[in-house]
């Protein structure tokens, strides 16, 4: 049974690391949420470690200069761990060819030039679509106005030449301020849904948990037992917490407010639990918002 908590603190005794998800948990992507600020610090402020493990399609260091720029503050965290990191790994390794196709906007661009000392990408090419051998999906080119069916002629020919799709961004929707918007998942699972092969480095998959991990050893070493993710996300956050035998912490307040009830603020019990059980997922607790 999900235990209902009202705060972050009934817990954190139990725990010396936390997984934290950011959209949903920690910013809407225009300004931090304030109460989630102050759970991370007072968190710190025992001895805990933050790692921020983000289904961004960037790598950390991007995600750090999104998160000055909206006013996230560096004293609630210790590492940023992305999906961008995994799939820059992935990308590296060939997994899509060496000449690749770009599907995402301008402002992920850092994702081909930004990499970590361990990881040699000189070999990687961004071509034109008829010269790709595969695809890296990063986004929508524009996610303001576009949904995944304008993608289909060009997912199509993808398929047809036998392209393999790295997605750098598991999430297939995300709430920006207050309109919902679609991310690279929605793309890679059209994509798979047409036939063709997807790749996943981000949550809930484990590549960005084994580097979460060995960016947390660096920092000090922990019993898996005490480590808690925390995210809004059921089918990313949770259920790939609880696929690497960790305890997770469910924000009912995130991408599912609608389904508990009229005041987000006190989800519904019994309908948390029916929903649950639809959803087949038991996260270890639920709590409204990260306070």
């Amino acid at each position: 049974m999900t235990l209902i908590i009202k705060s972050l603190a009934e817990i954190t005794g139990n725990y010396d690391v936390l997984f934290c998800d950011l959209w949903g948990c920690l910013h809407n992507g225009v300004e931090p949420f304030a109460e989630a600020v102050d759970a991370l610090r007072a968190f710190r402020a025992k001895g805990g470690i933050v790692i921020l493990l983000t289904n961004a399609p960037r790598p950390r260091a991007a995600v750090r200069r999104q998160l000055e720029r909206i006013g996230v503050p560096e004293d609630c965290w210790d590492d940023i761990v992305t999906s961008g990191d995994a799939s820059q790994a992935g990308m590296a390794a060939g997994l899509a060819g060496n000449k690749v196709y770009h599907i995402g906007p301008d402002k992920d661009y850092s994702f081909f030039t930004d990499f970590p000392r361990d990881i040699d990408a000189s070999h990687i090419e961004r071509v034109p679509l008829e010269n790709a051998e595969g695809i890296v999906c990063t986004g929508l080119f524009d996610d303001l106005t576009e949904t995944p069916e304008d993608y289909r002629a060009t997912l199509l020919f993808a398929k047809q030449k036998g392209m393999k799709l790295i997605c750098t961004n598991p999430d297939l929707v995300v709430d920006y301020g207050e309109q919902r918007l679609y991310c690279a998942g929605a793309l890679a699972a059209l994509f798979t849904d047409m036939g063709g092969e997807s790749l996943y480095f981000g949550k809930p998959h484990p590549p960005i948990y084994d580097l979460a991990r060995n960016r947390m050893a660096g920092i000090k070493g922990v019993d898996p037992s005490r480590i808690l993710c925390v995210g809004d996300g059921i089918h990313t956050d949770v259920q790939g917490g609880l696929a690497e035998g960790l305890d997770t912490l469910f924000i009912t307040g995130g991408l599912a407010a609608d389904q508990f009830g009229q005041d987000p603020v006190n989800p519904d019990e019994e309908l948390l639990n029916r929903w649950l059980i639809v959803q087949k997922m038991s996260p270890t607790a639920a709590i409204s918002k990260l306070r």
